[in-house]
């Protein structure tokens, strides 16, 4: 991160692409909820997810979707930043109409970008690209503001906020340091233990040395609605 604090609508220069294990780059920018610097919200987990184009409808169900759930969210410690490269007037005019069509406010602030320069410092964008069609990523950024997860969705498939909730858990639950998640796994589920490093490690982990599961005794604040799974071994 720079040593200048940034200026609004501004970022670091583009990068090719921006990988898991990376510094989440700062900026500061107009919302529908103010300014927002990302770094202030350093010391929680951030969901920093783009769309294409505001009054559209795969983006439109997300948007429903995510204001719904961002009191869940909130409880497990993670704010929700949303972002397109339309401007300021457009988001606040959507959101507008997504509260008096649909009843539902959006609690969360959405980042105009329409220089395109967050998008392309996130490798959202090639550097070169004159417009947002191929923007719908996902950034799952820890309380330290590193990129932990990263995907990408095209525009006629909309991402699961489920999927998002049990992402988050997961990464909560891995960042304690002890245990590994498996496939589908939800708060409650057996997770998986490291493989062994050693001949000794291998002999008492047993024949099932390389995928060896056990029961989950750690609390992770469960998204409402989910169902552990997994068993023992």
């Amino acid at each position: 991160m720079n040593d200048q604090s940034p200026q609004p609508g501004s970022a670091p220069p583009a990068a090719v692409s921006l990988r898991i294990g990376d510094t989440a780059p700062d900026f500061m920018a107009r919302t529908t909820r103010g300014v927002l610097t990302l770094s202030s919200l350093r010391g929680q987990w951030v969901l920093l997810f783009s769309h294409p184009a505001d009054f559209t409808p795969v983006c439109t169900s997300e948007f429903l979707a995510l204001a719904r759930a961002e009191p869940e969210f909130r409880a497990m410690g993670c704010a929700l930043v949303g972002l397109s490269v339309d401007s300021l007037p457009a988001h606040l005019a959507w959101v507008e109409a997504i509260r008096t069509q649909f009843g539902v406010s959006v609690p969360f602030p959405i980042v105009e970008d329409p220089s395109l320069v967050i998008a392309q410092a996130y490798g959202m964008l090639d550097a070169a690209a004159r417009n947002s069609a191929t923007v719908r990523g996902t950034y799952f950024i820890d309380p330290q503001g590193i990129v932990r997860v990263v995907t990408w969705y095209p525009m006629t498939v909309g991402r699961s906020v489920d999927e998002m909730k049990r992402t988050l858990a997961a990464l909560q639950r891995v960042s304690k340091g002890d245990v590994l998640t498996p496939e589908g796994w939800e708060p409650g589920g057996a997770v998986v233990l490291p493989a062994g490093q050693t001949q000794e490690e291998i002999e008492a982990l047993g024949p099932q040395w390389f995928m060896k599961t056990q029961a989950d005794t750690a609390t992770v604040t469960p998204p409402a609605g989910s169902a552990a799974r997994g068993k023992t071994a």
